[in-house]
């Protein structure tokens, strides 16, 4: 198999497709007892490395999530060791805010002690968590609050700084103040799951972003397969963005990274369908 394609992100080279951690660490977006099969059957050390070793081997060395999260480090570094390959990785810490936060910013000490965090794990990318991002987004002054304050900070650390939103404004916002950020992270997928505004708008805002956009929930938490997600994103952003995709198994991986190769390929995917009775019918029949 071919490595998987590259882009380039403030200097970085990383993979296009990036591994996404809300199946690992028992996130779903569906339902607290799925969540609580992720967390007793998935977020495992081994389990989890197994997954990356697949990923990391096919030429997908990036993973964006809470890095410090317990068993994510450690799952890494094993997968590292197994393949040989340095993962890079996108961090997204949450900063606290309080109510003097819009006019005072944000407390330096505070700040300090989450990025010395992230950089002792290996980040290349900090990027600040929706949570902090979206509750600074000034509509009036049509800017993100702080946001410089922030990278600044992480900058000093030997990190690159982004931010993730799930408000569409926030990439426009950045774009217009000139905010010193390298890329951003964003909600597209194909059914508009968590999305603010219709799909056609983000899909603008995405192609005329001034950075290349890290896209995420492109299967929008499990709600669309596979074929109808990646398919609608991958031909929809541009070639410098990139799709963040989870998966709960190393099978999972495999068939996602084929799916996505064969989209950008325009080709089809040489994976095995799943069967019921219901499609026996389907099934072309032996030669003689």
């Amino acid at each position: 198999m071919n490595k998987f394609p590259r882009t380039e992100v403030g200097g970085v080279s990383l993979s296009r497709m990036i591994i996404g951690t809300n199946w690992f660490l028992g996130w779903s977006h569906t339902t607290s007892a799925k969540d609580d099969f992720i967390k007793e059957n998935i977020a495992d050390r081994r389990k989890i490395a197994d997954i990356l070793e697949v990923f990391f081997r096919a030429g997908v060395d990036t993973i964006m999530g809470q890095i410090q999260h317990p068993p994510l480090a450690d799952a890494i570094a094993e997968a590292e060791d197994r393949t040989g390959t340095g993962c890079i990785i996108v961090s997204t810490p949450h900063f606290p805010i309080t109510p003097d936060t819009p006019a005072k910013g944000f407390d330096e000490g505070a700040v300090e002690q989450i990025l010395v965090q992230q950089a002792k794990h290996g980040a290349t990318f900090c990027m600040p968590h929706q949570g902090t991002t979206d509750a600074l987004i000034d509509r009036c002054t049509r800017k993100i609050r702080w946001m410089d304050q922030l990278s600044r900070l992480i900058r000093a650390h030997g990190m690159i700084p982004g931010l993730s939103t799930h408000m569409p404004e926030a990439i426009v916002y950045a774009d217009e103040s000139g905010a010193d950020v390298e890329t951003y992270i964003s909600i597209y997928n194909s059914m508009g799951f968590l999305m603010q505004v219709e799909v056609d708008w983000v899909s603008r805002i995405i192609r005329d972003a001034k950075k290349p956009v890290m896209t995420i929930k492109p299967m929008a938490a499990g709600q669309v397969r596979p074929l109808q997600g990646l398919t609608f994103v991958w031909n929809t952003i541009r070639p410098q963005d990139m799709v963040t995709v989870g998966t709960m198994t190393p099978k999972e991986a495999a068939e996602v990274i084929e799916i996505s190769m064969s989209i950008l390929d325009r080709r089809q995917a040489d994976i095995k369908l799943q069967e019921t009775r219901s499609k026996s019918s389907l099934k072309r029949a032996t030669p003689a």
